[in-house]
This record gives structure tokens, C-alpha cells and sequence, in this order.
């Protein structure tokens, strides 16, 4: 089943798509971070288009360690629709910037352990060649 158009997806189809659990998906919708999940005549949870596309949203933020209560409040402006834009754009900036600045750091401490590597690759090729037994 496909998520495109008016097709719907089970909760197992959801979980593989997005890369969340079926726990996280409860607690998501639970939370408020997930609008009221419509549910079949079975009552078995059914995830549309928008849906997937929340979470995919969901996932950056939460991947790029933002923290729930910031991701609820940008689910939240969220559905205060076109009214909103301007909040969620300084939202997704104010998260940007806080990304950077962890990649940056993330860099510097790269360069460290790659001239740590340098020293030990160093010391490696200017170690006398072992000699047989």
C-alpha cells in the first residue's frame, strides 16, 4: 500500500517507512507531536501522506538532538497553519544554528583524533621491521 494520495498505511507499514517504533509512534501521537492518528473499522491505527510527513520532520529534529519540548512546540505552530510560519521558520533557524555549532564542534575534535592517527601511523612506520624467530 502506498502513502501517496488518499491510500493508507497499517502501523507496521508506518514503523518501516519512518524508522520509528510502533512504541514511539503511540507516544508521539500520546504526547501531541502526532495529530490523532484516524483509525480504521477495526480500529487499527492508519498513517496517511501527512502523516509520514510529519515524521520525517520529526526525525531531523529529534536526530539532530532537538529536545521534545522544542519539537512540540514546533508541532504545536504547526497547526496554527499559515498564521505561524514566521515562528517556525525562527524555530527551525534557532535549531539550525544550534546544529552548526555542534557540528563545528564535532570538526575540531575530528581534527584532534586524526592527528592522534597521524602520530601513531607515524610511530608505525618508523618502528624497526620486526625480525623473525
Amino acid at each position: 500500500m502506498s502513502a501517496s494520495g488518499s491510500e493508507l498505511l497499517t502501523p507496521a507499514e508506518t514503523v518501516e517507512r519512518s524508522g520509528f517504533s510502533l512504541d514511539t509512534l503511540r507516544y508521539y501521537e500520546r504526547i501531541g507531536l502526532l495529530d490523532r492518528v484516524r483509525r480504521g473499522r477495526t480500529g487499527q491505527r492508519q498513517f496517511g501522506r501527512n502523516d509520514l510527513a510529519r515524521l520525517a520532520m520529526l526525525r531531523s529534529l529529534r536526530d539532530t538532538g532537538m529536545p521534545i519540548a522544542g519539537m512540540l512546540r514546533f508541532a504545536e505552530l504547526t497547526r496554527g497553519g499559515e498564521a505561524t510560519v514566521a515562528e517556525r521558520l525562527a524555530v527551525l533557524e534557532e535549531h539550525d544554528a544550534l546544529v552548526e555549532e555542534q557540528l563545528a564542534h564535532l570538526r575540531r575534535q575530528q581534527q584532534h583524533i586524526r592527528a592522534k592517527i597521524g602520530h601513531f601511523r607515524a610511530a608505525l612506520s618508523d618502528a624497526p621491521a620486526p625480525t623473525a624467530p
